[in-house]
């Protein structure tokens, strides 16, 4: 509830069903109910294909599939949570109910070729149900560098990272912190930019107290083009990540980044050539943003490397075309042509 609604912000006018007691976390009754709500669309609809996202929809909504006997039921691992989230008894419950759902699936998507081995490493699907689709991603700056930095109250000339992102456990803002400090020591006049909240926001705040000026904390922003072009670096410390979405929208807009080498982070960020992938050692990290904060041909050069491996990887047609391919096929398959 404290939560922006993405459709709300970008296409209010989507034909869009609210299902009531679907939430990220589990509550038994509310699962049941949004269960039976499935069930009950689907038999009514009588859709073709049901096509499910992330990891607790996907449970409820291909289970639904099944029962309503949808014909081709589709699952997109936008990331996975294998490690990271939960106890090891926990995460070996979750590891069961992936690998009974994926027998009853027709086609998995994993949003990077890292992402799709490691649930194959879990045991989770088959190598031929699996197909790599990227995200898809359509971003332009709308401030340039300046304009953008005064809006947000930053300062003009001095050297920023920028990290966006929820402040959760997962991405590790405690991390981040560390990291910054040893930037700090080597680049005394940079600044941290932090676009987002979170469960953790006040935990970072006390992190970063006594840094003073040199923290800026941006909050919630629903329009991110006009938060990246304030950047000369972006950050990422995740403990665990699909393939990151920032990443690629910073990318897209020529900002170098640098990331922990998690998920499939490094198919965006191409080490040594579009930025940095570093280990989860917070000294790396801050060996990383240094090296670019330091050196603007270095910086110059992997923001225009990085522009370019974006754009024709990461685009919205791309990701159109993608799934198109992968209905179309099941399709087929189906029909036995």
């Amino acid at each position: 509830d404290d939560e922006a609604d993405f459709i709300a912000l970008r296409d209010p006018e989507l034909p869009c069903q609210q299902i009531e007691g679907l939430g990220r976390s589990v509550k038994p009754l509310d699962d049941l109910r949004a269960f039976a709500t499935l069930v009950r669309l689907m038999r009514t609809q009588r859709p073709d294909i049901v096509h499910t996202h992330t990891a607790k929809a996907g449970v409820l909504g291909r289970l639904a599939a099944f029962v309503a006997r949808v014909p081709i039921r589709v699952h997109t691992f936008h990331g996975h949570v294998l490690h990271g989230y939960f106890s090891p008894l926990v995460t070996k419950l979750v590891i069961l109910i992936e690998k009974m759902l994926a027998r009853r699936t027709t086609t998995l998507a994993a949003v990077g070729a890292q992402v799709r081995a490691d649930l194959l490493a879990a045991g989770i699907g088959k190598p031929q149900q699996f197909t790599v689709v990227p995200p898809g991603v359509s971003i332009s700056a709308t401030l340039t560098k300046l304009e953008a930095r005064e809006q947000l109250g930053l300062p003009l000339d001095a050297p920023i990272v920028l990290f966006v992102g929820r402040l959760t456990r997962i991405k590790r803002p405690d991390r981040l912190m560390e990291a910054f400090r040893g930037v700090l020591s080597r680049v005394p006049n940079a600044v941290l930019a932090i676009a987002g909240e979170g469960d953790l926001l006040d935990e970072t705040k006390d992190l970063a107290h006594d840094l003073g000026d040199s923290v800026k904390f941006l909050g919630w922003q629903s329009d991110l083009s006009r938060v990246y072009p304030a950047a000369d670096v972006v950050a990422l410390t995740s403990d665990n990540e699909g393939m990151p979405v920032t990443l690629i929208e910073a990318s897209m807009l020529g900002i170098p980044c640098v990331t922990t080498d998690v998920g499939s982070a490094r198919e965006v960020v191409l080490n040594e050539q579009t930025g940095f992938v570093t280990s989860i050692q917070p000294p790396k990290i801050a060996e990383a943003l240094t090296a670019l904060l330091t050196d603007w041909d270095l910086t110059k050069r992997f923001g225009a490397e990085a522009k370019v491996h974006a754009n024709t990887n990461f685009g919205t047609s791309r990701l159109v075309d993608d799934y198109a391919q992968i209905y179309r096929r099941a399709i087929s398959e189906r029909r036995g042509t």
